[in-house]
């Protein structure tokens, strides 16, 4: 095809007439948009206005907030704010600051050192009882505090055997006896089958100062914790825990605490640990296995004394979830009377534990006797 210069020529020579009618790429041309910028310029009048307007507005309400807070914002949010916490946030009638405001002061339910939510001495569960009263429980080594109003409840208390230490974040409380400072640990039985046996009402828990205790699935030791606070020093506590992770706990637990032995091993085999742990007095068991009973039998023959005591904790969907708790309870009452095991009681931890029953039997009782008799 041949090349037509003619009709380039007429091509670039409209496209130039166009260009100087209305200036090339005219959207991008600033002389093209002079009107437009104009017209935005005539608007800085009005912009003006409003910033005047609304620079008055925001004043007006400033010096109302001010008044209202007392002064440019009372010095220091209220003037020192009554003190720690109080002086509030200014104001004519300090409705939100004083001393005795809701939200500050010492004798505030939010503020100050006594506060349940805050202080000094409340930090880590730690709690001074000038106030309330704490006697000892029927039970040999456990205390209970009093409810000295409606507000408090009662809790179940151990002689902490390690003063200023925690085991599993609970709450302790301290008081001045003889002019020395003793502290002890609640007992929550939402965490302790042991525990919530014992807020049940039970006769005995065969657990008291200088018992040797064979505790049978110890996992992190929280109420090992408690045992060897009831235990105490002449007491000894041989802890069995199978798994590797919860054994670390427990060693935690045992470092500081020099009547616990612990023992990483499997509680069916106890021949395995026959060389480690010496003649029982008391054994807890909390291994939640279908052969429970028979675990606990063959722990009896290596390590429980005639005359000794079993305390196990049954949990009935670990056993047989077919069939209705209470007949889980009595196969495995019928099992303990063949390994030669007495029926003392059997109480259940609702509503602590869904579906546990705590059973008390006395190990070969008469031959204890017989041999007291020969004596």
């Amino acid at each position: 095809m041949a090349y037509n210069r003619n009709r380039d020529n007429s091509d670039q020579g409209r496209r130039g007439g166009r260009n100087e009618r209305y200036g090339k790429d005219n959207r991008y041309n600033k002389d093209s948009r002079g009107g437009r910028d104009d017209r935005r310029d005539s608007r800085g009048g009005r912009d003006n206005r409003r910033e005047g307007e609304q620079g008055g507005r925001y004043e007006r309400r400033d010096d109302r907030r001010d008044d209202r807070r007392g002064g440019f914002r009372g010095g220091s949010r209220g003037g020192s704010r009554g003190g720690p916490r109080g002086g509030g946030r200014g104001g004519r009638d300090d409705r939100r600051g004083g001393r005795d405001d809701r939200r500050g002061g010492r004798d505030n339910r939010r503020g100050g050192r006594d506060d349940r939510r805050g202080g000094r001495d409340n930090r880590g569960g730690f709690k001074k009882s000038g106030r309330s009263k704490i006697e000892p429980f029927r039970y040999p080594g456990v205390f209970i505090k009093q409810a000295m109003s409606n507000r408090e409840e009662e809790h179940l208390l151990t002689l902490n055997m390690v003063p200023g230490v925690s085991v599993y974040q609970e709450k302790r409380v301290s008081q001045e006896q003889n002019d020395e400072k003793v502290e002890y640990r609640e007992w929550n039985p939402y965490r302790s089958k042991l525990g919530a046996a014992a807020v049940k009402g039970v006769s005995n828990l065969y657990i008291e100062p200088g018992t040797n205790l064979l505790y049978l699935g110890a996992a992190n030791g929280t109420t090992v914790s408690h045992c060897s606070d009831i235990v105490g020093a002449d007491g000894v506590i041989y802890a069995v825990e199978f798994s590797t992770r919860s054994g670390r706990d427990l060693l935690n637990v045992a470092s500081k605490r020099d009547n616990i032995v612990p023992l990483v091993e499997d509680a069916r085999h106890p021949h395995k640990y026959r060389t480690m742990v010496g003649m029982c007095d008391t054994i807890f068991s909390d291994v939640a296995q279908p052969d429970q009973a028979r675990i606990c039998a063959v722990n009896a023959q290596y390590f429980l004394k005639n005359g000794g005591y079993l305390v196990m904790s049954v949990k009935a969907d670990c056993i047989d979830s077919t069939v209705d708790s209470s007949v889980v309870v009595a196969n495995q009452i019928d099992i303990l009377r063949e390994e030669g095991f007495e029926h003392l009681e059997h109480i259940s931890l609702e509503p602590f534990e869904r579906n546990h029953t705590c059973i008390f039997a006395r190990y070969r009782p008469q031959t204890a006797k017989a041999k007291n008799e020969d004596f």
